[in-house]
């Protein structure tokens, strides 16, 4: 009987991460606070994390700290793009979420349509982070649940990125 609940966990699993995994990643280009514009074809060869987030959500403050132990162990192999919704935040709870957090990753401002260009749906719940590879396609996306904690709060998104690089450095091996 010990494979029924298995099982359930493991479709529940599937169902957790997101149905983006090979499709390419919309393109977009937002500014920040400080009006600077960060587009995401400038990040083409290396990858990218790109969250979803609320400068009110618990779980995405937890996730700061995640991201930023990315950024540390990763440098510049992976970059971190973090994005708002300017219906929801706006410059100054912005910038006091950045400094709150000791964030060194951009934060962009977003009306909505790039989000609903990622997620493809009106409503979803935050945070939610697309692993970008290299190439520009998305190779997996989570949304914050009791099944992804390891992802927001754990080391499971490292193990996502290590899997990652390791499949890519793979290719680049020339045969002699």
């Amino acid at each position: 009987m010990r494979t029924v609940p298995t099982v359930l966990l493991c479709t529940a699993a599937l169902f957790a991460a997101g149905d983006n995994s090979g499709r390419r990643a919309p393109g977009f280009a937002l500014p920040d606070a400080k009006m600077q514009v960060y587009d995401l074809a400038d990040y083409r060869g290396k990858i990218v994390l790109l969250e979803l987030m609320q400068t009110t959500c618990g779980h995405c403050a937890a996730f700061a700290d995640v991201l930023e132990r990315v950024q540390q162990k990763y440098g510049d192999k992976v970059a971190i793009l973090a994005v708002v919704n300017s219906r929801g935040d706006d410059q100054n709870t912005v910038a006091q979420y950045i400094a709150g957090h000791r964030i060194t990753y951009p934060v962009l401002f977003d009306a909505g349509q790039m989000a609903y260009s990622y997620v493809r749906s009106m409503s979803f719940d935050t945070p939610h982070v697309f692993l970008i590879d290299a190439r520009g396609t998305i190779e997996n996306d989570w949304g914050y649940s009791l099944i992804t904690h390891d992802i927001f709060e754990g080391n499971g998104l490292m193990s996502e990125i290590d899997s990652l690089l390791a499949g890519q450095a793979a290719p680049r091996k020339t045969k002699k």
